[in-house]
């Protein structure tokens, strides 16, 4: 193995740890920041790769957009930051998740790893000129009506904070 393989492996144990974390705590910020630590393993992963506009445009949209909305939200709706059990799972639902999450590894798997022992597939050289022109041409409005889902989301958490505020106040006198 190459210190490249080595620095891959190590990045997708990172995000595969942290995207089991962010799903399996009770704390909606730990799962937040787990998810960090899951995107960020994913971005190393791309570094690795030769895809560093990629791996950026990841950590700014996802790490600093997203996650910090979800964080802004959960402070702006004054939402319960502990462990939550007003919605706890039955057992027979999380033997299910993970009977699920193991069959479709499993599936995964079979279907990735003979793939690995066959030989490399020839790679263009792609510019990162051409992955902009792509990205900011083509895939444009994609990524607008993202900020705008993101806009609406925003106000829609301001607007609930309003009202469960409202409705509390009403109800006092």
């Amino acid at each position: 193995m190459t210190a490249l393989d080595t620095a891959f492996a190590a990045c997708g144990v990172l995000a595969v740890v942290g995207g089991l974390l962010a799903v399996a705590t009770r704390h909606v910020v730990h799962a937040a920041l787990w998810l960090v630590v899951a995107l960020l393993g994913v971005a190393g992963a791309l570094l690795v790769l030769g895809a560093e506009l990629v791996a950026l445009v990841l950590v700014l949209v996802y790490v600093g957009a997203v996650v910090v909305l979800v964080l802004f939200a959960l402070m702006l709706t004054r939402a319960p930051i502990g462990p939550d059990t007003a919605h706890a799972v039955p057992v027979w639902r999380r033997v299910g998740a993970g009977a699920l999450g193991v069959a479709v590894t499993v599936l995964l798997l079979s279907v990735l790893l003979p793939l690995a022992g066959v030989d490399p597939v020839e790679r263009a050289e792609v510019t990162s000129t051409q992955v902009a022109e792509q990205l900011f041409g083509t895939w444009v409005w994609p990524f607008e009506l993202l900020s705008l889902l993101l806009l609406a989301a925003l106000v829609a958490a301001l607007a609930v904070s309003r009202v469960g505020r409202a409705a509390g106040t009403e109800g006092a006198r």
